[in-house]
């Protein structure tokens, strides 16, 4: 299974890790990656994080934690 990220700095910009053909594409605004205790699980139910693939393999990687570390990486990033 693959990933694709997709943080989101502004229209037109963002920061990309992952094939562009993956399973699931997640797609979350940097301020809420940034924001104290972020928790993409949470920003999934409260609808700020965005996802297109397979639901159950999304709360796979969503519980396994991967998708927290991932996207604090990349919002970090100039």
């Amino acid at each position: 299974m693959t990933v694709h990220y997709r943080v989101v700095h502004g229209k037109k910009d963002e920061r990309v890790e992952g094939p562009d053909d993956a399973d699931i594409v997640i797609t979350v605004p940097v301020d809420i990656v940034r924001a104290p205790g972020f928790d993409a699980t949470v920003e999934f139910m409260r609808g700020k994080l965005k996802a297109a693939g397979h639901t159950g393999r999304l709360l796979e990687v969503l519980k396994s934690g991967e998708a927290d570390s991932a996207l604090a990486e990349i919002a970090a990033r100039p």
